[in-house]
This record gives C-alpha cells, structure tokens and sequence, in this order.
C-alpha cells in the first residue's frame, strides 16, 4: 500500500494543489518556494488537533484547510499485519472488495472522513483507531533535527521512536523478555510491591520536610515516579574515530546527518524482514543538507532501495538526486507566484532546465569537459592527472581523466569496471560523448582473451575509429621509463602502493621522457584532444 494522489488546499503558501507521487518522489524549487510547506500539509493531515492562524493561506482563517490523500495498492498482507481480529474486520468492512480508498481531514473539526470509490463511508466506533495503525506510519526528518535530539531520545521524537520500535521489535518475542517485563510491572507498579510501598514512604518524608517550609498553608505534593518500562531501550551512544574517538555528536552536521539517515535506512531494513514492509512514508526534508555529492548519491542509492517496501518523499537543490533517473522515480518542480505554491510533475525536459538551474543556471556552471579518457584503475587516474597538470594545462585543457575502478585481472566479463564508465557515456538516450571519449587499457594477457573480445564485441566502433589505445604491457607500472620500471613480479607485489607511487612517477618524470618513452600513453591524451569539443 502506497499513497498515490495528494490533495492540500489553503495551507500556508498552497491554495490548491494535486500530486500523484511515485515511491520515490522528489520535489525540486528555490529556497521559499513552498516545498517544506507541502510536507508539513501531509505531517498536519497525519498529527493536526487544531490549526493556527499561520497555517491558514495567506492567514485567511474563513477558508478550510483540507488534505485528502488516497492510498492505492491494498493487499490482504497489509490488513493481516494489523494487531487484532477487531482492527482486521474494520478495515476489511470498510474497504469491500476494493484496493484503495481516500482519508480527508479539514480544519473544520480535525476529523478524519473515509471514502471508497467516491463515496463517503460511515465512521463506526473503532475505526479511527484501526486506520491509524493501517496507515503508512509517517517519518519526517526536518532540517531542524540534530543529532542530540537522537541522543535526548524522547518518545515524542520521530527517530527516537523509530529506535525504541526496532529494539522493541526485535526482543518482544522473546518469553524471556514478556516475564521480565511482567516482573517490571509488579515490582514498580502492583498494589502489594514492597519497592512501591518505601518510594511511597520516600515521598511522604519529603512531603513533611516540604511543608515545614510553606507554613502558610500551601499544599506540597512529592511524588516519586516508579521508572517507565518504555524507557529501557533508550540509550544510544554514537562514537567516531578519525584519529581521535569522540562522540558523534561532538562531529560537524554532515556527520550527524549521515548518522541519522543511516538509523532511518536500517530501521526501514529491519522492520522490512520482521513486518514484510509497506508500513512507512518517510519525507526528509532538504535530503542532501551538509553531505557531499558522493555521499549524496549514496544516500539516494539507499532509499531507493527502501522504495522496495515503503514510500520516499525528499525535497531539494541537489542536482545529484534529481539526476540519476530510476523507475521509483518522480520529481516535482515546486513554484510560487505571487505568493501561491504550484507543483508540477517535470517531463524530460522540464528536467533537463531542473538539472540546468541546480548547476547555477549558466553554461560556466556546468563545468562539462570537452572530453573523456578513461582508463582502468586509479593509479592510471593518478598518473595521467599530475601529467596533464605539470606539462599540459594548456595543451589539453578541459580533458577529463577517468577511471574505471580496477584492474582486469579483478573485473567480471566484459570489463565492468571501464564498461560502467562507459555506457552513460556512450549508450545514454544522449550520448553527447560516443563520437568523443577515448579508451586507454592495460594489454591483455592470455587468460584475459575471452573478456577482451566481448569487449570489442560491446564497443566495435571505438575499436574502428582508433579510441581504444594499449599500453605495450599488462600494467601501467611496467610501462614507466627507467628508473621506475617495475617487472610483472614486483607490480604483483604491489597493492595500495600503486596509486602513491603513480604520483611519485608523475611528480619527477620529465616531459621529454613522458612523450619518448610512453608514447601510447602520450598518444592517448593527443586523440583524446583531437576529438574533444573546442
């Protein structure tokens, strides 16, 4: 079960507003343009008692706040996860034959109004709370929650209660944990506990104690509050060593960030394999703050693989999570004028522009080489990098090294590694580069016969308009000029050595040597030059 279409109308900046999300949707626009405003509509349709004066559209309190969101995808795996036969019968009696249903909730009362196939259904007793436990569980991640407010861990915190639930979910079944948990409630808690009777008796002294000094008839309670069961499982420590172990929360805000992302995605994982899924709508708000680009392509690689289960909403200005398309996927260009919020559903285009204005909206922005060279691993990067910077920064200005991520005693058929590089490159719907880009590769030995001719089998063109190059031997190592010639031997013996002494090479060879003695490797930077855009 999902959410499929979103209503909202007369919150905050939004007068009227229809969404249709994906499980992985993503919602684009400036900074005050009404993004946090469509979130907190949904955290208002989930938690909303009464609604304030700012809340309203443009502060105009005669109109109604109203959010309708249908839910679509129902299957009887999702009411069978229900706690009680009670809750199950509700659902089911409300639902009929059918697989969706809509929740509307307005300002006029705070209620909740049930409609299946456009009809509004009675709200017997009971159902409010069977609905409550059948719906995706909402967990926002605003940019306000820091890592403390994880260390705090009050029940009223959405990520401190996504913890207590994953350790509460994976010790309940235990008969060990039930009677130690019935043994709580007697010793603290029954009628006859000796331990109750003397914090009674505490309580009472203090009292006396209290009184002698408000003699003027003011009354003083003191109470001693036996512990809360609930607050066992609520002690979590975070450490980071970079050198120095501190706790995370003493670490910058891209640390933290990361931590509290990484306890979402593993409380996803886990109640994944303990309930099946399809319980949660996590919306995080302003996903990439404070987490560099590689971490934010991460992240998204992350949630995407939580869409499997569960529904994934982040607003943002990052190019990165717009960019990288996916069959989850849907992003939203959220817009305001004269002062009213309007998302819209971005077609290729329209995501192309997106994408464009992320990057600041100017060709210098894009920062787009004039063309590739790829190569196999980082010590070829490595090399080639410092070269071009000591010898050729005019030369070969704009050429963009890079590397396929291993050698190919280490890849899988086809070279994966260089192939990965490859395909946006070349097989994209458009490959701006497959005239371009240029390939450098290791010589293949014996034993790599069969991946090489797949290889040319999956790129002929680049071997027909001479963009493949080969270094004369099986490594770029063996390829240096003497003094730095290693032997098949002593590159075998290498391991992480390979990328610093790649920078040694670079940083002391000279440019006469580099174009005499590597001259496939000078060869590949000229061809690579001489197709790349002017």
């Amino acid at each position: 079960m999902r959410i499929s279409k979103l209503k909202v109308e007369n919150y905050r900046s939004i007068e009227n507003i229809e969404v249709e999300p994906s499980e992985f949707g993503v919602f684009v626009g400036q900074n005050n343009h009404g993004k946090t405003n469509f979130f907190e509509a949904i955290q208002w349709f989930y938690n909303a008692k009464k609604s304030t004066e700012e809340e309203y559209f443009k502060k105009e309190t005669d109109k109604v706040i109203r959010v309708e969101i249908e839910f679509s995808g129902v299957v009887d795996e999702d009411i069978e996860k229900l706690s009680t036969d009670a809750a199950k019968t509700k659902i089911r009696n409300l639902l009929g034959d059918q697989t969706s249903f809509s929740v509307v909730k307005a300002s006029t009362d705070h209620k909740r109004k049930y409609i299946v196939s456009g009809e509004e259904k009675p709200n017997p007793q009971g159902l409010d709370t069977a609905i409550n436990e059948f719906l995706p569980r909402l967990e926002y991640v605003n940019t306000k929650i820091r890592l403390d407010d994880v260390a705090k861990y009050k029940d009223r915190n959405p990520i401190g209660a996504m913890l207590s639930g994953v350790l509460t979910a994976i010790i309940e079944s235990s008969e060990e944990y039930k009677k130690f948990r019935e043994q709580f409630a007697v010793l603290f808690e029954g009628e006859e506990s000796e331990v109750r009777a003397e914090l009674d008796r505490l309580g009472a002294a203090v009292e006396v104690y209290l009184q002698k000094q408000f003699p003027d008839g003011t009354s003083v309670k003191f109470k001693v509050n036996p512990p809360q069961f609930t607050e066992l499982l609520k002690s979590f420590d975070t450490t980071i060593n970079d050198g120095i172990e501190t706790g995370a929360d003493a670490k910058g805000d891209g640390m933290q960030r990361a931590i509290m992302l990484s306890i979402i995605q593993a409380f996803a994982d886990h109640r994944r394999i303990q309930l099946g899924g399809g319980t949660f709508l996590f919306l995080i708000d302003e996903a990439e703050l404070h987490l560099h680009p590689s971490a934010q392509r991460a992240l998204k690689n992350a949630l995407l693989d939580i869409c499997s289960t569960d529904q994934v909403l982040v607003n943002t200005h990052s190019s990165v999570l717009v960019s990288d398309s996916d069959a989850h996927q849907k992003v939203f260009r959220v817009d305001k004028e004269e002062g009213v919020t309007n998302i819209c559903e971005l077609d290729e285009l329209g995501l192309a522009d997106v994408i464009f204005e992320l990057l600041g909206g100017s060709p210098a922005d894009l920062l787009l080489p004039r063309n590739f060279l790829i190569v196999e691993g980082k010590s070829e990067f490595a090399f080639l990098t410092t070269v071009i910077r000591r010898f050729y920064s005019e030369d070969f200005k704009g050429l963009k090294v890079l590397f396929g991520g291993g050698d190919i005693d280490e890849q899988k058929e086809s070279m994966k590694a260089v192939h990965k590089v490859l395909v946006p490159l070349t097989d994209s719907e458009n490959p701006v580069y497959r005239d371009k880009v240029v390939v450098l590769i290791d010589k293949p030995n014996a034993s790599q016969e069969k991946k090489y001719a797949l290889f040319q089998k999956g790129y002929p063109f680049l071997f027909a308009e001479g963009r493949i190059l080969e270094l004369p031997s099986c490594s770029l190592e063996e390829c240096y000029p003497k003094p730095w010639t290693k032997s098949e031997d002593e590159v075998k013996a290498m391991t992480r050595e390979k990328v610093k002494y790649a920078n040694q090479v670079a940083s002391e060879i000279s440019r006469e040597q580099f174009e005499a003695e590597m001259p496939e490797v000078f060869a590949a930077l000229n061809r690579c030059s001489e197709l790349a855009f002017n």
